[in-house]
């Protein structure tokens, strides 16, 4: 009689139990993953570093671009490959103390400057109606010596503030119709109407945009939306009519190439620098739309050759980087008891967040170019500038939670002794 030895002795392991067994090895690491991942969020600082390290890395990626997809353009007109970057570590050498400077000013401070920088923004606005310069057919430029700015940039973080403001004292009040509409809407309609003077559509769009965010967020009826909605599309219908360039760029956003060689130029070589870019980019640098083919490469179509250089991969992250200070942001919103944060914040992110999508999606061929860019990574000082502040205004909410001021002031205890242990995160 033969006996088995111990290998023979046990059962064989089938395909299908080593798949299971990988299946259930695969489940535990998710499972593992995902508790890891809600362990961080609950920690006190996480909605802080999660909007400080979206936004540094935001503006990293920006710089970088800038100095990429200007290089030709700085070289032919400035003879210098590094001239427009150059203004644009200015503005941020401007821009990153300012952002710190509003992120430790208390919400009192913020909200006593809510009216005067309403009234400094449409003191602006009327400026640029009556003395504004214009750049590629939108007089929406105010020279101010050597430099110039855009104050409609100013005015989107100036309206979020002093609606914000507004709605915080009317707080019990605002399931009255006539408290919800007055004075914010008129108000914000002035802004909107102003822009409009200066023919730039796409500001006004953003600016739209934030007007109804922020009904949206002190509970406006839904009939509110409808009416509203129908004025907006029909005042931007009007207003594409009248221009016979912005007419044919509406038309022919869905397919550029019916129009290529004109009004479908830009969008068309934008869609050839994306779909060259593949899965991992062509390298930093390495763009060949720069060199002439791409309007605005440096600005309003930055993304497309952010697309070429980085591919997929560069573009997903940025999209998911604005996503993750809105997650953040709106994190911030929901906890707090104060409304005036509560409104400044969301209003804050349906600005960033809002002119992200219309700008991926004019690059992307699915919306007309109208010119807005793409926050923290365009070229520009003027929308830089307010970006900064804005993101510096929702850190500094971060950073006064009460568990995350509560493990700041632990972590300052323990510097100021000289222990080696940190407090949590």
């Amino acid at each position: 009689m033969t006996t088995a030895t111990p290998q023979q002795a046990q059962p064989r392991r089938s395909w299908g139990s080593g798949a299971l067994d990988a299946v259930r090895a695969t489940g535990r690491g998710v499972t593992s993953l995902s508790r890891s991942a809600r362990e961080a969020l609950d920690r006190p600082l996480a909605s802080y570093y999660l909007l400080l390290g979206a936004s540094a890395l935001l503006l990293t990626i920006g710089v970088i671009m800038v100095a990429s997809a200007s290089s030709v353009r700085a070289y032919v007109y400035l003879d210098d490959s590094y001239a427009i970057v150059k203004r644009q570590l200015m503005w941020v050498a401007i821009g990153l103390p300012t952002a710190w400077v509003a992120s430790r000013l208390p919400v009192r401070h913020l909200r006593r400057l809510a009216y005067p920088g309403f009234f400094v923004a449409l003191g602006l606005l009327m400026l640029v109606a009556r003395f504004g310069v214009a750049i590629n057919g939108n007089k929406n430029w105010l020279a101010l010596g050597p430099i110039s700015i855009q104050p409609a940039e100013i005015a989107k973080l100036a309206v979020i503030l002093w609606a914000a403001n507004i709605y915080a004292h009317k707080e019990r009040r605002l399931r009255e119709l006539h408290h919800l509409l007055v004075p914010v809407v008129p108000g914000m309609l002035l802004v909107i109407g102003l822009v409009l003077v200066g023919r730039d559509l796409g500001t006004a769009l953003v600016l739209a945009a934030i007007m109804l965010g922020m009904l949206w967020v002190v509970g406006a009826p839904l009939r509110l939306f409808g009416l509203t909605l129908s004025i907006l599309g029909a005042a931007a219908m009007f207003m594409a009519t009248i221009d016979p360039e912005r007419l044919a760029r509406i038309t022919h956003f869905s397919d550029p190439f019916k129009d290529y060689l004109n009004t479908g130029w830009q969008p068309a070589h934008g869609l050839f620098a994306l779909s060259t870019g593949g899965w991992l980019g062509q390298g930093i640098g390495a763009s060949t739309q720069k060199w002439g083919d791409l309007p605005e490469a440096h600005t309003d179509y930055i993304f497309a050759v952010l697309g070429e250089e980085l591919g997929l991969v560069g573009t997903l992250l940025v999209v998911v980087l604005f996503f993750t200070i809105a997650f953040a942001a709106i994190r911030v919103a929901s906890r707090t008891q104060d409304p005036f944060v509560r409104y400044a914040t969301f209003g804050i992110v349906v600005w960033l967040l809002g002119q992200m999508m219309i700008n991926v999606g004019m690059v992307l061929a699915v919306l007309p170019v109208i010119g807005i860019p793409l926050p923290l990574v365009s070229y520009g000082g003027s929308a830089l500038l307010p970006s900064l502040v804005a993101l510096g205004i929702v850190i500094g909410f971060a950073r006064r939670e009460p568990d995350a001021a509560a493990a700041l002031a632990q972590r300052r205890r323990h510097r100021s002794a000289g222990l080696s242990a940190s407090a949590p995160r």
